[in-house]
């Protein structure tokens, strides 16, 4: 099933005669305790923008009880619609199937932990109906711990700019509003959900950034910490691979593969000079040996990654497999 199947297997689980103008998708793991107030936030917001609009709420798995508390704000608000995961499958395919099933001309993604101000959502439509199809917040006044978030999120963002020209002060931001063109063309995998206005910047989209409010968290504990940094490296080094040579892999391998056979080659000679001419013994230096090893281990391995990453998008997009797997939907 394609994920256009999907998408049309997610409409028939609504009415299709009647248009959205906005989705809000908002993905949910253990906030048991933030959900009534996100909702009684979300309630003072949205009915005031004056057109339809839907909540999609994708319980990833949460198993402190937040289903039932996704469940009452149903029966308060028919608005409110619920997907429920049968594990925790991560916050990236929940995004996936938030945006499978959104119906939409705007939808706007924001995290369940209160972080992130409902109150910015009019500001980010304002912004969209002048013609961008991104519009992402910036947490200028960001408020958390300076070490273990700020800084890496800072060379993070300063280096995915650079690498993509996308240039926004921050992709770890959720809150964002995307044109249903973009989200609709868009496959995410891994954790690739931060960095959908570089992975959609193929399309030539319009992108822009509003400064919007950032609070402490109040209840339960973070999902991230700096053992984050890791994966926001392979990531970056995963979208720039995938916007600069997916499409021509031979200028990528190519070039490893000639920069480790000149290095291999000018070695060579020069060791087979030292021992002609020289005398020199080659039997007493196995720092050389193993330096090689090492470099030919590496190229070994970044290959792996990167054919591992096409062959899981190769796998996924040919079987239509998402990445998700659905419980039940409450519509």
């Amino acid at each position: 099933m394609s994920k256009n199947q999907r998408m049309a297997k997610a409409s028939s689980f609504c009415d299709e005669e009647e248009e959205i103008y906005l989705s809000v998708v908002i993905p949910v793991y253990n906030e048991k305790q933030s959900l009534e107030h996100l909702y009684e936030n979300l309630n003072a917001v949205l009915p005031g923008i004056g057109k339809s609009y839907e909540v999609i709420l994708i319980d990833d798995g949460s198993n402190d009880g937040s289903f039932i508390e996704l469940k009452k704000i149903h029966e308060k608000n028919n608005n409110y619609k619920i997907i429920r995961f049968r594990k925790n499958f991560g916050q990236t395919p929940a995004m996936s199937a938030g945006f499978d099933y959104a119906r939409g001309e705007v939808i706007i993604t924001l995290d369940a932990d209160l972080q992130n101000d409902p109150k910015d959502i009019p500001l980010l439509l304002e912004k969209m109906e002048e013609g961008y199809d991104i519009v992402s917040g910036w947490r200028a006044n960001r408020q958390d711990k300076a070490i273990s978030r700020k800084l890496p999120s800072r060379i993070a963002n300063w280096l995915i700019a650079k690498l993509t020209r996308v240039h926004i002060h921050d992709y770890g931001c959720t809150l964002k509003a995307y044109s249903r063109d973009v989200v609709k063309n868009v496959e995410l995998y891994g954790e690739m959900h931060r960095y959908i206005p570089a992975v959609a910047s193929w399309m030539g989209i319009n992108v822009t950034e509003v400064k919007v409010n950032h609070h402490s968290r109040k209840f339960g504990k973070s999902k991230y910490g700096i053992s984050r940094t890791i994966r926001v490296i392979l990531d970056i080094i995963t979208i720039k691979y995938l916007l600069s040579y997916s499409q021509r892999p031979i200028q990528i391998f190519g070039l490893l593969g000639l920069f480790t056979g000149t290095v291999g080659l000018i070695t060579t000679i020069y060791l087979i000079i030292m021992r002609l001419f020289f005398q020199m013994s080659l039997a007493d230096r196995p720092l050389f040996t193993l330096s090689i090893f090492m470099i030919f281990i590496g190229v070994q391995l970044i290959t792996m990654g990167i054919l591992a990453e096409l062959i899981m998008r190769t796998y996924h997009e040919a079987s239509g497999k998402p990445t998700y797997a659905v419980k039940e939907i409450i519509d």
